[in-house]
């Protein structure tokens, strides 16, 4: 699939996120609680939840429930903010469109429109300065290369260097569709831990059977899924291999590419960005592309940018 990544160099400060000459904007104390509650929220009521129900075994449903909404919202990232809203690698009817918005926005990993322009900005300024979750902020070996790896997979969410969404997602600031969402992102992120306390409720008809759904369908499948998709910037840009050539430190790894949904072919995306098959070279398994084509057969995505034959 081709050669190890080799090393690059430290990178420097990032740019701004709004641009030139623009200062990068304060993270105030309540949005770091929000962002310290999403990293470590899950991890904390696991913490709380587990001695409650130690002793009762968990049961087929719950890890059934916590599977659907780890499937269903995993794709809400995948096809709906990384495929179609942040490169347009397909479009969508619009009941589409809008499912894969509050899907995307269920798994709790920030509204469509910040997600888009922080990932936007990534592939403008892959591995360089600007680039807002490089691993190789600070270095390519030893110790500082395990600090931008600890950077590239949490660290960056801390940093006073929000993505400008009138710079990277103007597009998305004028469809009100998606802007309806985006204000509803905290009513989504609460009903994302409701659904599964509710189903667990309605299964088991008790307190104890709720709070079971909440914690494996709710609590361990968010956290999970956090931790591929940040997996993707840290581990995605330092080990594996590279079967492209790109200017940046991209790789393919395998072996997250089933709990990835496809995403992990991370080496594929950045020589190809718009196209909605990451798994393009033989033996990469791409669940996320199987969806999509399924989608275009229904009729429901149209323009789709499948990769050409004589490019795999």
């Amino acid at each position: 699939m081709g050669s190890l990544t080799a090393p690059s160099r430290p990178l420097a400060a990032s740019d701004p996120a709004g641009g030139a000459g623009t200062p990068p904007p304060v993270v105030h104390a309540s949005q770091k609680v929000v962002t310290a509650a999403i990293v470590a929220g899950p991890i904390v009521a696991l913490a709380i939840l587990l001695p409650c129900l130690w002793g009762r075994a968990v049961h087929l449903s719950d890890l059934v429930i916590a599977l659907v909404l780890y499937l269903v919202t995993g794709f809400g990232i995948t096809i709906g903010f990384h495929r179609l809203f942040t490169h347009r690698g397909f479009g969508p009817h619009r009941a589409l469109k809008i499912v894969l918005a509050v899907l995307g926005s269920m798994a709790v990993e920030g509204s469509v429109t910040s997600w888009v322009a922080t990932h936007r900005r990534h592939h403008i300024y892959s591995d360089q300065s600007g680039d807002p979750h490089s691993p190789h902020r600070y270095g390519d070996h030893g110790a500082a290369l395990w600090r931008g790896i600890a950077f590239s997979h949490v660290g960056w969410l801390f940093v006073s260097d929000a993505s400008s969404a009138a710079r990277y997602a103007p597009d998305l600031l004028q469809d009100r569709d998606i802007q309806r969402i985006d204000r509803l992102f905290p009513v989504l992120a609460v009903g994302s831990l409701a659904v599964p306390f509710g189903i667990g409720y309605a299964l088991s008809g008790s307190l104890a059977g709720a709070l079971a759904a909440l914690l494996w369908a709710g609590l361990v499948r968010m956290a999970l899924l956090h931790h591929v998709t940040w997996s993707v910037n840290s581990l995605c840009h330092t080990f594996g291999r590279r079967s492209d050539d790109t200017a940046d430190r991209s790789t393919n790894l395998w072996p997250l590419a089933v709990v990835a949904l496809g995403d992990s072919w991370h080496n594929v995306h950045h020589a190809h960005p718009a196209w909605a098959r990451h798994g393009a070279r033989r033996g990469m398994l791409d669940p996320s592309a199987w969806i999509i084509r399924r989608f275009e057969q229904l009729g429901w995505a149209s323009r789709v940018r499948w990769p050409s034959a004589g490019a795999c």
